[in-house]
């Protein structure tokens, strides 16, 4: 499977795909820009880990300039470090099917929606 992770903290971005490899294709990029130039022409992944907050911009403009190219099975995963449950609820309302908090689950959760089995797992604690 592969995914595009976008996150403007190295360090976190290097920690998603350290805990997600090998088991998934990870191609990070530290811009909603960044990505939006790479998938111009180029192949869609599996799916996309986006952090709400960057630089430009945010998670969920990202997510209004693709979702029309985005395929039912295709995961779009909004992460962000503010737990509130109005904007969790604002990406809900946009079509965001999936958020996940940077806590100490973040990659528990990131597994159980990337697996299938988010119903499985609490992902809001």
């Amino acid at each position: 499977m592969t995914i595009h992770l976008i996150e403007d903290d190295d360090i976190y971005a290097e920690f998603i795909k350290r805990a997600l490899s090998p088991a998934y294709t990870i191609t990070s990029f530290s811009s909603a820009e960044a990505c939006l130039k790479a998938l111009n022409g180029g192949p869609m992944p599996d799916g996309f880990i986006v952090d709400y907050k960057l630089p430009g911009k945010s998670g969920i403009e990202f997510f209004d300039e693709i979702k029309d190219k985005l395929k039912e099975e295709q995961h779009m995963i909004m992460m962000s470090a503010i737990d509130d449950g109005n904007l969790v609820l604002s990406f809900i309302k946009k079509g965001v099917r999936d958020y996940v908090i940077k806590d100490d689950t973040v990659i528990e959760s990131l597994k159980a929606i990337l697996e299938g089995k988010e119903d499985d797992y609490y992902l809001f604690n």
